[in-house]
């Protein structure tokens, strides 16, 4: 642990504030960041004042004004110098990734592969802000559209992806001549910091205005506030819990600002009589316990066809009693400790309401002992029925619901009957069915597969979910166009003035 903080820039005591040089502010508070891991504390962190965050604002604010005039290649230029940089370091980094959250090593380093990915796609991305030409109805007109960069991005990310969503914004804003301020999760400030550092080394060596990145780590009631009620920023980008999106999207709508909104998901996968049973229980396994079932798109509930139901059941059981649990930061653990006492506390809350709707617990759903810390549960499975108000919630835990369905009909309303719409999947060999799902009439999540995971999204498609789970889309596609502003622009090489529509005005 030691060896991957001190390579990492990490000491004991650490700055909370970045906006081209690092600020110490002693009037925040200082946040301990401790590992789910053991309970131990890996190091502290002063929090930003009001008074910090005005200066790393301001600064992303004069920043922008520079830096929107630097060629998009050019900006595109630093971002691949930042993935290679990111290269050099994606064992430590996925290692404090794993050490701040939990997760196991592999997802560790490869939420930062995803970090790299990213770098990756935006560099081609920045020769290819491209608008449109339109034909104009006037004579001797031409007509087109641009995109321009928007200003400062606030970006607020959650626990369980504590670099992947803060890189997914933070890259396609930089190639969009975008500067951004960082708010990251007080349970992860370190993995912030350490992503800052790296990212400094290059945009200093690049002489890339001080601001154009910046790092908020401090108080919700106090930075996250401030954040998203700030008209010097144009666009906000907040991942977490639905209720506190709502107040996000509320705050940033009363100014009339642009909000992408990444909140929960409750997301299904049908399993059909006609799908490899096989392939869909190992997918299943990962999409329920990776991550410690703490993923946005956490596989929540299994809609099965009555005819393969038992079998799938059996099945499952089985495969999660070979579940290894313990240490993340050794090899062969499939499944780490919850980020929180609170989390714990909501799964067994979960599990509590599920008993007294006379749910079965065919598997897991304990609190587990002789264990480092007081934050690891075995994964569980629940035969349930759709419509329960718990199984319309979701919880952040590796609880699986089990809901049986009769036809294909069924099964699409049953997976669509939840106030949450993220990511979806279908198990099937039948091509009629797999249409289906993936019609104006299937699935009404932002994500819909067919026979692959609900988890594991692909950076070069567009992340983003529907109904409670928000709106706007992160990541690849055309997601880049979110942080950008579109123009539409006239030009009349004429010596006339028609104007649009026929209308004639005066002697026109």
């Amino acid at each position: 642990m030691e060896d991957v903080l001190k390579k990492l820039g990490i000491e004991s005591v650490n700055a909370g504030g970045f906006n081209g040089q690092w600020i110490d502010d002693d009037k925040g508070g200082i946040l301990k960041s401790v590992s789910p891991i053991d309970n131990r504390v890996l190091a502290e962190v002063k929090q930003l004042s009001a008074e910090s965050y005005e200066r790393v604002v301001a600064r992303a604010h004069n920043a922008f004004l520079q830096w929107r005039l630097v060629p998009a290649p050019r900006r595109g230029e630093v971002v691949r110098q930042i993935g290679l940089e990111l290269r050099k370091y994606k064992k430590e980094l996925g290692a404090l990734v794993t050490l701040e959250m939990g997760k196991i090593r592999p997802e560790g380093e490869g939420e930062v592969q995803e970090m790299i990915d990213i770098a990756d796609f935006a560099v081609g991305l920045s020769r290819q802000l491209c608008g449109k030409t339109m034909h104009s109805e006037r004579p001797s007109h031409r007509m087109y559209d641009q995109y321009h960069p928007l200003g400062v991005v606030g970006v607020v990310t959650a626990f369980n992806f504590p670099v992947a969503v803060w890189a997914w914004n933070t890259m396609l804003a930089l190639v969009c001549g975008d500067s951004v301020v960082w708010k990251p999760s007080s349970h992860t400030p370190l993995t912030a910091i350490a992503c800052m550092k790296i990212a400094d080394r290059v945009l200093k060596a690049n002489q890339v205005p001080d601001g154009v990145l910046g790092l908020a780590v401090g108080k919700g009631s106090v930075v996250g506030n401030m954040l998203v009620a700030d008209r010097r920023i144009p666009l906000i980008s907040f991942t977490g819990s639905t209720a506190m999106g709502k107040k996000v999207g509320q705050a940033v709508g009363e100014r009339l600002g642009r909000a992408i909104l990444e909140l929960g998901g409750n997301n299904g996968i049908v399993v059909s009589n006609h799908g490899d049973l096989s392939m869909a229980v190992r997918t299943i396994l990962f999409g329920a316990v990776g991550t410690a079932g703490q993923r946005c798109t956490s596989t929540r509930r299994i809609i099965v066809q009555e005819s393969v139901y038992d079998t799938v059941l059996e099945r499952l059981v089985k495969a999660y009693q070979s579940v290894r649990i313990g240490n993340p930061m050794e090899e062969g653990t499939l499944m780490g400790p919850l980020v929180s006492r609170a989390a714990v506390e909501d799964m067994m809350r979960a599990l509590d309401e599920v008993r007294k709707l006379n749910g079965r617990i065919v598997a897991g759903g304990e609190e587990l002992k002789n264990m480092p810390s007081d934050l690891y549960v075995s994964p569980c499975i629940v035969e349930a029925e759709n419509h329960w108000p718990i199984v319309q919630e979701e919880t952040f835990a590796p609880i699986l619901y089990a809901i049986k369905y009769k036809t294909i009909e069924d099964a699409i309303r049953l997976h669509n009957d939840v106030p949450q719409g993220l990511s979806s999947s279908i198990f099937t060999l039948n091509l009629k069915e797999a249409e289906y799902f993936l019609s104006h009439a299937g699935s009404d999540c932002g994500i819909a597969n067919v026979n692959i995971s609900t988890s594991g999204a692909e950076i070069g498609g567009a992340f983003g979910g529907e109904k409670e789970t928000g709106h706007g889309r992160e990541s690849g596609s055309d997601s880049w166009k979110q942080y950008m502003r579109q123009q539409t622009n006239t030009i009349n090489w004429s010596d006339a003035l028609p104007l649009a529509q026929g209308i004639h005005f005066g002697d026109e």
